[in-house]
């Protein structure tokens, strides 16, 4: 490798490689990598969210004194050490390809995951599934698609560069294959992140109960009901490359368990049951299971305004690519959604 290549992935690593963050800061990478290798070594049962709360602390906490190392709750340079092959190499110091093993692949699938190109698993193995993804990201980014991570395809990655977006501008940010409507018209009251010590799954809409709710891409209801764990009155939807959208504390649920959807196809009211202080709508984006932040995924449109385009003579919205959607021209308007 030329001086320039060592150079670029250098520039690389340490973008991309800051300090492990605080908790309460977005989701990393690292963390996401730590959290795989502290479930190795069983000291961590959590999700493989790239967040570095009060779980992952403790797990830290629980594997130095195991080792005797300084109990402070930082996965500094002697905690790394101690994890061995698991606590390296950094992401950025090499260009990963398949049958590679290592704290940076597990960071690298936990990036992929975070802009939408599923990888399978995030256990730190480079396999056919995390090859894929790679290939789907460089050839949606315009890289050349060989399937290895390495510097551009890193720096692609880090800088979440998005696809085309409409001459109207309303790609509202939103990177990755798969793009969601929003179930409803009504502000956000509440982030994505950590909050009180523990993990806000989703997002939050402020509506009023009994504001109409409706599906935010095409998909097939897996779950419609009481959900005891909190979430109240609950429908999940699975769409396809993995996705699935939760939407809890509905005061009613009109739809049912196999219903095939539609964006702006109604399925229940807001409401404030399960573990709730008042009427709003708690909304998720899962991937393979793990929540994401729904804001990487949502588009400016509305669910009931792609639903009332469809009444007037154009089928719903079904949950389009971007690409697709961006194809129809005249930007990304509810009637463009309606006719893909």
């Amino acid at each position: 490798m030329g001086v320039r290549g060592i150079v670029v992935i250098g520039a690389v690593a340490l973008a991309l490689l800051a300090p492990i963050p605080a908790a309460g800061a977005a989701p990393s990478g690292n963390v996401a990598a730590l959290q795989v290798a502290l479930r190795a070594v069983n000291t961590y049962g959590g999700a493989i969210d790239g967040m570095r709360g009060p779980m992952t602390k403790r797990a830290v906490r629980r594997y130095q004194r195991r080792k005797r190392l300084t109990v402070d709750g930082v996965a500094g340079p002697r905690t790394r050490r101690k994890l061995g092959r698991r606590g390296r190499p950094r992401l950025g110091s090499r260009a990963m390809r398949r049958g590679n093993r290592g704290w940076d692949v597990a960071a690298l699938q936990f990036g992929l995951r975070r802009r939408g190109f599923a990888s399978g698993s995030i256990d730190g193995g480079f396999g056919p599934a995390t090859e894929a993804a790679v290939l789907s990201l460089q050839r949606s980014r315009g890289l050349g698609a060989d399937g290895v991570a390495g510097p551009a395809t890193l720096r692609s990655l880090r800088r979440g560069a998005r696809r085309r977006t409409s001459a109207r501008g309303e790609g509202n940010g939103v990177t990755g294959p798969v793009a969601f409507l929003r179930p409803l018209n009504a502000p956000i009251s509440s982030p994505f992140g950590y909050r009180w010590g523990r993990l806000h799954a989703g997002i939050d809409f402020a509506a009023p109960m009994g504001t109409r709710v409706g599906a935010a891409g095409r998909g097939v209801v897996s779950f419609a009901g009481h959900n005891s764990g909190g979430y109240g009155n609950l429908v999940v939807i699975d769409h396809r490359e993995g996705f699935q959208t939760w939407y809890a504390h509905l005061s009613t649920v009109t739809s049912w368990r196999g219903e095939v959807v539609t964006g702006g196809t109604r399925i229940g009211y807001v409401g404030s049951t399960g573990y709730s202080t008042g009427p709003h709508l708690h909304f998720e984006v899962r991937l393979n299971g793990t929540p994401v932040d729904p804001m990487t995924r949502l588009l400016s449109a509305i669910a009931s305004t792609a639903a009332s385009v469809a009444a007037g003579a154009l089928p719903s919205h079904e949950g389009c690519d971007r690409e697709q959607l961006e194809a129809l021209g005249g930007g990304a308007t509810p009637r463009a959604f309606a006719r893909c």
